[in-house]
């Protein structure tokens, strides 16, 4: 009797350890400049949905050299208290975790590499961020170091990242609070960057970057995102732009699948068509698609766009049995993305995988106004197939009083939209700065009347090409504006809308 009972306690135990270790994790990334976008593409924390995120991320803030937290909008940040109206979303969803991401792509990586290599710094800024996170309310912090060892960083930056994880754990963990880190997908960057293993053990979750594995930057048709290899990647290379091939590298490099997350683009790649008639994956592209009318980014559609481009008519949709992702196309444009039967596909992968769960960038490009019938459909297709939703509902956190006071009125923009992370290619590295988190860190960004603004949108500085202005009319109709600066190195270019390389914006002299 004594020995089924302990059979039954332990069987108990087995048990309770399998539901524990489910797929379970809906992490949410904010890209805050969305808030200044217009019309329908305009995104305050009102819109937010917490029933649908298990982890929201405000994205993003930066460092310096020498170990000091900065903001990368001060006036959106700490003028409008955006901070702490983020965190207070949580009263809304008692089981809300908020962390903030520092990095991005425009931050770079030699600060992170500088930091990382002293000892000293590091003490200084995990202090400093130990404070910001608790003054404002967050449960946690998002290492987004794209990359290290890579792009100006140092080789040892491999190893110090480790360090600089295992020392931010320690203390982050002494005071309840969580570490996680947004990571590279391809093999060659995960190679170089990270040292896999112990990168899982000091850090409560990894949330892997699976899209941007085919763009423009190509030349020819692919697919943002991938879930399996398509039979014309013949390659090796090319065998290890998918998300599979990508999930199963990080796994086999040693990391714990339970901390794994699985990245969603709530975005697509879009491409302009060399031939119409030729619309194959693999086909000549003559470059970038056209910019959305709110993401404004040549190549780059949030899945709102494209909703509102189905919804005009006249797409061919395709879904792709291979790769399990549809396209679509129409006159000479062609976009691969993520809808909701792909997200749940990738969903029911992440479940079979024994992953911990499913993040996305980002929550202001899903279909948040409800044109396709419902509110947040990617979202709420990765909570059906977890079973946290109801199919069907149209919820929304709307009810909150700290989300709704954190609705501003004032229009006053950001940097050109796009998405955070870097292509996972190095050809996107080269041909793209991205300049989707706004001015660099010791610029500012000052609300400012006409000076500069000759139309609404982007307008770069008629004097200074490192500067530029979003501009819109005031309730008198007068054009005002909001200066932001490109990061060192970069200038503003026109055609794209993003801070780019000086070598690449020819129309500046």
């Amino acid at each position: 009797m004594w020995g089924k009972l302990v059979f039954i306690l332990v069987a108990t135990q087995l048990s309770s350890e399998i539901v524990s270790a489910a797929t379970s994790k809906v992490v949410c990334y904010h890209g805050t400049w969305a808030r200044y976008r217009t019309g329908k593409g305009s995104y305050q924390l009102t819109d937010i949905d917490t029933s649908l995120c298990t982890h929201l991320i405000y994205s993003f803030i930066g460092l310096s050299t020498s170990g000091n937290i900065v903001s990368l909008d001060s006036y959106l940040d700490n003028d409008l208290n955006n901070l702490k109206k983020f965190t207070a979303l949580k009263s809304s969803n008692s089981n809300l975790k908020t962390l903030v991401a520092i990095g991005g792509w425009n931050e770079g990586s030699t600060k992170f590499s500088t930091v990382a290599a002293s000892a000293s710094l590091r003490s200084t800024f995990i202090q400093n961020a130990l404070q910001y996170v608790q003054s404002n309310n967050f449960d946690g912090l998002d290492f987004d170091w794209e990359y290290p060892a890579q792009r100006g960083g140092a080789a040892a930056d491999k190893e110090n990242f480790i360090t600089l994880l295992k020392e931010t754990k320690a203390v982050f963990e002494a005071n309840g609070l969580l570490v996680s880190a947004a990571v590279a997908a391809g093999a060659s960057s995960v190679a170089l960057s990270y040292d896999v293993p112990q990168l899982s053990q000091y850090v409560d979750f990894i949330n892997v970057m699976l899209y941007d594995l085919h763009a423009s930057w190509d030349g020819v048709l692919g697919h943002n995102a991938p879930l399996y290899a398509s039979s014309i990647d013949t390659t090796a290379a090319s065998k290890q732009l998918n998300v599979d091939a990508a999930v199963s590298n990080w796994i086999a490099s040693g990391a714990d699948p339970q901390k794994l997350i699985l990245g969603v683009p709530m975005y697509g790649r879009s491409f302009t068509l060399a031939n119409n008639n030729n619309v194959a994956l693999g086909a000549a592209s003559t470059g970038a698609g056209t910019a959305g009318p709110y993401t404004l980014e040549a190549g780059y559609l949030g899945y709102n766009e494209i909703v509102e481009k189905q919804l005009e008519g006249g797409w061919t949709y395709v879904w792709d049995d291979e790769q399990q992702v549809p396209h679509m196309y129409k006159d000479n444009q062609w976009v691969g993305f993520d809808d909701p039967k792909a997200v749940q596909v990738k969903t029911k992968y992440a479940q079979d995988k024994n992953l911990g769960g499913v993040m996305v960038w980002a929550i202001e490009t899903d279909d948040f106004q409800g044109l396709s019938g419902v509110k947040n459909p990617l979202l709420r297709a990765i909570n059906e197939q977890l079973g946290t939703t109801s199919s069907g509902s149209s919820s929304s956190s709307s009810s909150n009083a700290a989300s709704n006071s954190a609705s501003a009125a004032d229009s006053s923009a950001s940097a050109a939209s796009s998405s955070a992370s870097a292509a996972e290619s190095s050809a996107s590295n080269t041909n793209s700065a991205d300049a989707s988190n706004t001015a660099n860190s010791d610029s500012s960004n000052t609300r400012i009347q006409s000076n500069g603004c000759t139309k609404v949108g982007y307008v770069r500085d008629s004097s200074d090409c490192s500067k530029f202005y979003y501009c819109s009319a005031d309730a008198s109709g007068s054009l005002v504006g909001t200066q932001f600066t490109c990061s060192q190195g970069l200038y503003f270019d026109t055609a794209s809308n993003v801070c780019n390389w000086k070598a690449l914006v020819t129309d500046c002299v």
